[in-house]
């Protein structure tokens, strides 16, 4: 079974761990529900050498919305600040596997990172095998990143205004949200999804903290009607596990992929955006 060029297992990882040139980054991010502090954890318990990369603090000032990307040189800001620079091999780990580490993923990458990776089989089960772990500060010497940043890879509201009723976008809330059938998790969202979307749950594309094989994600993705001969825009609730679904077109070689950055937090928070529900 082939498996994504964009993932690393964990004895690729643990032989890495101290070589210069390699950064490791614990990207855990948690919806309140499911009552998980990620800097409290990452304090008590990391991979050596890991740096945390806070995805409520590394965003654009002064946006109202949650997770938007940070400008090119806000991000290169804080990736200096934690020692990363755009030429190194970035591994990006969260707790679970393939929930929020995809998002920093991407980030990286859509910043001129070129060898960005992340963990299968996330931090969790990483401690529970009894790899190394330690409660130990990360030294970090500051560097410099040098930001390129891909701008053609970031959907904005006005692209999705064009692009809703005539492109692929895919959304990677579960069933229950897309539909509307079930309340979204912030205050004053509408239920329901953009006209035209199709529904692929960001669950679904991993099994065990491992992103599914090439060929079962292109099935899935292909079972949930994208169409991988088109261009797609991902989108979900704030901008984070949309990068699961670009991370899945990525892997099985589908490289016309934007990303909606506000997500569904900006359009089902407006009044004049068109809404459906159903499934």
């Amino acid at each position: 079974m082939e498996t994504s060029p964009f993932v690393v297992d964990f004895d690729w990882l643990e032989g890495k761990i101290g070589t210069p040139g390699v950064a490791i980054v614990d990207a855990s991010w948690y919806l309140p529900a499911q009552k998980r502090d990620a800097k409290a954890e990452y304090d008590a318990a990391h991979i050596p050498g890991a740096v945390f990369f806070d995805q409520d603090l590394v965003v654009e000032p002064g946006s109202e919305l949650p997770h938007t990307l940070p400008s090119p040189g806000v991000f290169a800001q804080f990736a200096g600040s934690m020692g990363i620079s755009a030429d190194e091999t970035i591994v990006v780990y969260d707790g679970p596997g393939m929930f929020s580490a995809p998002r920093v993923w991407w980030m990286f990458r859509i910043m001129g990172a070129k060898q960005v990776f992340v963990l299968d089989g996330g931090f969790d089960r990483w401690k529970a095998e009894g790899r190394p772990v330690t409660d130990e500060p990360t030294k970090i010497a500051p560097t410099f990143f040098a930001a390129d940043f891909d701008e053609a890879r970031v959907a904005r509201l006005e692209d999705m205004r064009a692009l809703v009723g005539n492109g692929q976008i895919a959304d990677a809330r579960p069933a229950g949200r897309f539909a509307g059938t079930d309340p979204e998790p912030r205050q004053g969202v509408r239920g329901g999804h953009m006209p035209g979307a199709v529904n692929v749950p960001a669950s679904g594309l991993s099994r065990d903290g491992k992103l599914l094989p090439i060929n079962a994600l292109r099935d899935l993705l292909q079972e949930k009607g994208v169409d991988l001969d088109e261009p797609v825009v991902t989108s979900c609730g704030s901008g984070v596990t949309a990068a699961i679904i670009t991370l899945a077109l990525e892997s099985v070689g589908h490289l016309d992929n934007k990303l909606y950055d506000g997500s569904w937090t900006e359009w089902g928070g407006r009044s004049d955006t068109p809404v459906e529900t159903g499934s």
